[in-house]
Formats: structure tokens, sequence, C-alpha cells
């Protein structure tokens, strides 16, 4: 079994028993899977605006990190459309500064068109609010884990 701990911008893909997890404040976290869970992969996304060229290969960008999950699940035999999803993040860290859309909304809005427009099921959804979270799934049947940290 191996444990990986997602800093920000990193993409990792684990298997049956291994642990992914990861911390998120206004960054989105994305966990695609296999529909009989023997596979995951999981990435931190930061930044969801347009990729500049010095940014091309940064998975800290989420169409970046998005393909790179999609070259990985591909190099293990599973197409993302086969798969289903799960979406953390996007807590407004600033809420006595901005009240309305924040950059943690922006982030979720971004992911979940990304899944809708590739026709990939979110199984489930925790985003939003004001505290931090806590994220880790061992892949498998069980669903991923989260904990939130008021701010």
């Amino acid at each position: 079994m191996a444990v990986f701990e997602l800093l920000p911008g990193d993409v990792a893909l684990g298997y049956a028993g291994d642990q992914l997890k990861t911390l998120l404040g206004s960054c989105v976290s994305v966990i695609l899977t296999d529909p009989r869970r023997t596979v995951g992969v999981m990435c931190h996304i930061v930044h969801v605006g347009h990729v500049n060229h010095a940014n091309a290969n940064n998975t800290a960008f989420g169409s970046v990190a998005m393909a790179e999950m999609t070259r990985r699940l591909f190099a293990v035999g599973f197409a993302p459309r086969s798969c289903l999803a799960y979406v953390v993040g996007g807590g407004n860290m600033f809420p006595h500064l901005v009240t309305h859309h924040h950059v943690g909304l922006n982030n979720v809005d971004w992911v979940m068109g990304y899944l809708a427009h590739h026709k990939i099921p979110v199984l489930k959804e925790d985003w939003g609010g004001t505290g931090y979270r806590k994220l880790s799934w061992t892949v498998g049947p069980g669903d991923p884990l989260v904990e939130t940290i008021s701010n």
C-alpha cells in the first residue's frame, strides 16, 4: 500500500489499497475512479484561468491537471468517460473580504463544467463554505473522507 500526499499542483494515481490525501482551501481536488474502484487518480487544482506558454505543463492549472489525469488513466487502460468523480474544496478563505463569487467558487464552477462537458458523473461533492478540508481516500469501495476545519 502506498500513501500519496498531494501538495498544490500535484497529480497522483493509486491502485486498490493505496491512499490519496491532500489539504484544501480555495483549491479543488478531483478524484476520478473506475466504477469498480480498482484505480483512482487525484489532482490538487490551484488555478483555473487561462494557461500561458510558461505554464503549459504546470498541473497547478485545472486544464493541465485534468489532461495529466486523463493521460495516467489511459496509461492503465481506463478512459475518463468510464470513470466516476468526487469533487472537494473551493472554500472562501477570506469571507470577511469577499462575500460573493470568490476564487474557490470559480475553481468549483470550472471543475463542474469540465466534468459535465466530458460526461463524467459526479458521485459526491463537498465544496464551498469558509473552512479548510482534509481529504483522504483509500482507493476501494468506500467514499473519500472529508474533514472540515474551521477557518
